[in-house]
């Protein structure tokens, strides 16, 4: 690791916040700001070094008198470098492009930081948008939209704020998906109530834990992800969920802390198998969660998901299962070949022959019972290539 030592630079960090350095806009001229910034970087990422370098020289720290923040978030079906090529050839503004998914604008009264993430089928994309006035603020949005144009996603989107462990200590990144799964009441028979019943049972619930127990494949992201698509319906906004599977990202205080004090209206944690024994077996994690399940996050509507793997409910500390903190235990499982029938018929939408051929690729002779996903992909491919029997 090679260390550079610059100066009138500010620092460079994975989310790049600018602050207030000078007190007005200087004529096109020399500067010098006494500001001491470190640059890390592998050697072959020096070319991305310079580039970053100058392209924030060229701003002249650009962001003053600019007191109003907003966070615009939108995604699109196409291709992250396309989106970004419009944007900053059609916004009206000086443009540096850092990268691919990195673009920052600059103009009179604004100052644009973007960045994109390229999905399976479509982009997701946050501008930090600083502005001179709230006026100018929602201009540089409906700007964006824009020129985003019609291929912008309009369906139910949530934020996913996935935090990792790199390098020892707590990192994060965020980006927007797309709330789109259908969830059939065929596909959670054990529920005891319609999917649609149960989620607004819960977001309308005090209680703020749930845990969904069942194999890989049972269904328990799915439901996941249709609970926040709700929470983003009923909000009017991106719900922001901060999400992890790193046990490593919980054996210290500051993940808690961050969704105590933070703005996520959620708390996702799958793979939670580890998390939820009883603490006699020596668990020393979760006391983390028994805090913050009451209180300051229940008071605010806050909710907490986990999944976990473990086969059976006695599996669980009892603490964190406590009527008026826990809404639900509830078990995902596999289909019998009578349940999963009518999972198919819904979703090959009556077509007989292709509900029978998606049958009989996952019920082979001897198979009992399959996996709800391993149905979901068999009636896929049965609609797609139309084969009958």
């Amino acid at each position: 690791m090679r260390r550079v030592d610059t100066h009138n630079l500010p620092k460079k960090t994975p989310d790049m916040t600018l602050h207030k350095l000078t007190p007005e806009r200087q004529p096109p001229e020399p500067r010098h700001i006494n500001v001491g910034v470190s640059f890390q970087h592998e050697l072959y990422n020096l070319a991305d070094t310079v580039v970053n370098t100058r392209a924030l020289q060229a701003f002249e720290m650009a962001v003053s008198n600019h007191p109003i923040h907003r966070i615009v978030r939108c995604a699109v079906h196409r291709k992250l470098e396309r989106v970004f090529d419009d944007l900053a050839l059609k916004m009206n503004l000086t443009a540096q492009r850092l990268d691919t998914g990195s673009l920052l604008l600059d103009g009179p009264g604004a100052f644009v930081c973007a960045g994109g993430k390229q999905k399976s089928d479509y982009c997701s994309c946050t501008f930090n948008v600083w502005a001179a006035t709230p006026a100018r603020a929602e201009e540089i949005r409906e700007s964006i939209f824009r020129i985003v144009g019609d291929q912008r996603i309009r369906d139910e989107m949530f934020v996913l704020d996935w935090h990792f462990c790199m390098h020892g200590s707590l990192s994060s990144t965020s980006f927007e998906e797309i709330a789109r799964d259908v969830l059939y009441d065929e596909a959670y028979p054990g529920l005891g109530a319609p999917v649609g019943d149960f989620i607004t049972r819960y977001l309308d619930a005090e209680e703020t834990v749930l845990i969904l127990l069942g194999q890989p494949g049972s269904g328990k992201t799915r439901l996941v992800r249709a609970i926040l698509g709700e929470m983003s319906r009923r909000k009017g906004d991106s719900a922001e969920v901060m999400y992890t599977g790193d046990r490593r990202a919980l054996e210290s205080d500051e993940i808690f802390v961050e969704f105590i004090t933070g703005s996520h209206d959620a708390f996702v944690i799958e793979d939670a198998d580890h998390l939820l024994a009883a603490r006699a077996s020596g668990n020393q994690d979760l006391h983390r969660f028994l805090a913050i399940a009451d209180g300051v996050v229940r008071a605010q509507g806050r909710k907490i998901l986990f999944t976990t793997n473990l086969p059976n409910v006695g599996d669980i500390d009892e603490a964190l299962l406590r009527p008026g903190r826990c809404f639900a235990t509830v078990r995902t499982r596999s289909l019998t070949r009578e349940e999963g029938a009518r999972l198919a018929g819904r979703l090959c939408k009556g077509d007989t022959a292709r509900e029978q051929a998606a049958l009989a690729s996952v019920f082979l002779d001897g198979v009992r019972t399959a996996s709800v996903a391993a149905i979901y992909r068999a009636c896929a491919v049965a609609v797609a290539s139309g084969r009958q029997i």
